[in-house]
């Protein structure tokens, strides 16, 4: 029997193979983005509560009203926005199925996305499983900027969606008020949609703010915006996600997600929208993650190492051209079985392969298991 495959150059993720890596050689584990420390025992009494009393059978498809009602009621807090939560916000397999339903619900045979690149691993197939035509566009370090100008350039009469993501993983980068509104501008009176990967949005430091595309009333009425409390409450194997989106966007894409998915842990669903009755819970997560950041890049500054700037996300990216001159998967396999640091290689975002010797770090870990790598790293 012969099978074609759909996506013929999907091997399997650098994140697993890290992982793997690392597991086998008993190194200390900052490759694959999930932290090493507990959930909330509140969250964990909700879930524990709901489980008990009984709420285990199907959840409706589009998620537990009480949940996405307090999904409403959590943006109106942080962005001001007024959302339906009947008909514009979705409960989702985590962040990853709320792309991939509405890439697939959206995009069709031969229609162009744009995407930046170093981009998360799981966008370019989705796309390419659909049909849809891939066009990167290349951000360069040290800033990891979107040049405007260039995408401006890329658009065509194919163009269907341009995917953003902010803050941004690898990099840390993030979208300010410029930013979104040139977008604005690129797609108005367009046909394109513009898809917003906004999984690290409590993620961001020094003071910014985070430029929602829920931000911008015009903008989102063309929008999918894609999230996650796996990110958001140190949960990621619970799998909760969610997609919001104009009514419209949002039939549509539900239409994928029932033919998939269909419904999420319900119990988990409940504990969440008990959880998120207290905002406390997520306006506290920028200043504990960027006390996390600090700590870490304070523990490796001296090592050979060179840091990038990093604004959001729970990731640091670093040079390491003062160490060697060996490329950037061998360097991150040397690291893990040789010194017993697990990292993850650059390269691995691009779909060229781009490799510029950065790798990148999660500081999502207990300050323990932080200055612990620093150390075995500074000797």
């Amino acid at each position: 029997m012969q099978i074609t495959s759909k996506l013929p150059d999907v091997t399997t993720t650098i994140f697993t193979i890290m992982s793997q890596l690392a597991s086998k050689h008993g190194a200390i584990n900052l490759s694959q983005g999930f932290p090493d420390f507990g959930v909330d025992q509140k969250l964990k009494d909700l879930a524990n509560h709901y489980l008990q009393g009984g709420y285990n059978q199907y959840a409706p498809m589009a998620g537990v009203l009480e949940l996405r009602q307090a999904i409403a009621q959590k943006k109106q807090v942080m962005y001001g926005c007024s959302l339906d939560p009947e008909t514009e916000i979705t409960v989702t397999n985590g962040a990853t199925e709320a792309i991939y339903s509405a890439i697939a619900a959206l995009v069709g045979a031969g229609d162009e996305v744009i995407i930046f690149e170093p981009a998360y691993d799981s966008y370019v197939p989705a796309i390419e499983v659909n049909g849809g035509v891939v066009v990167p566009l290349r951000l360069k370090s040290p800033d990891y900027q979107i040049d405007w100008d260039q995408v401006k350039d890329m658009v065509t009469s194919k163009t269907r969606m341009i995917m953003i993501n902010s803050p941004h993983n690898p990099s840390g980068a993030i979208l300010r008020q410029d930013d979104l509104a040139v977008l604005q501008e690129i797609v108005e009176d367009t046909n394109i949609l513009v898809l917003s990967d906004e999984v690290y949005q409590h993620l961001i430091y020094e003071g910014e703010q985070h430029q929602s595309v829920l931000r911008y009333p015009d903008l989102y009425q063309r929008s999918i915006i894609t999230m996650s409390f796996g990110k958001t409450f140190h949960a990621t194997g619970w799998r909760i996600g969610y997609v919001i989106a104009p009514s419209e966007i949002t039939a549509e894409i539900r239409k994928v997600h029932q033919s998939n998915t269909f419904g999420i842990n319900r119990p988990l669903q409940h504990a969440m929208a008990d959880y998120l009755t207290t905002p406390e819970h997520y306006l506290s997560l920028p200043s504990f993650f960027q006390r996390k950041r600090d700590l870490f890049l304070s523990a490796m500054v001296d090592t050979p190492f060179e840091f990038l700037d990093c604004a959001g996300t729970y990731f640091a990216l670093a040079s390491y051209r003062e160490i060697s001159d060996a490329g950037d998967q061998e360097f991150a396999r040397w690291l893990t079985t040789e010194k017993g640091v697990a990292v993850i290689p650059i390269s691995s975002f691009y779909s060229d392969g781009t490799d510029e010797k950065i790798v990148r770090f999660c500081f999502a870990k207990t300050d323990e298991l932080l200055v612990s790598a620093a150390e075995k790293l500074r000797t």
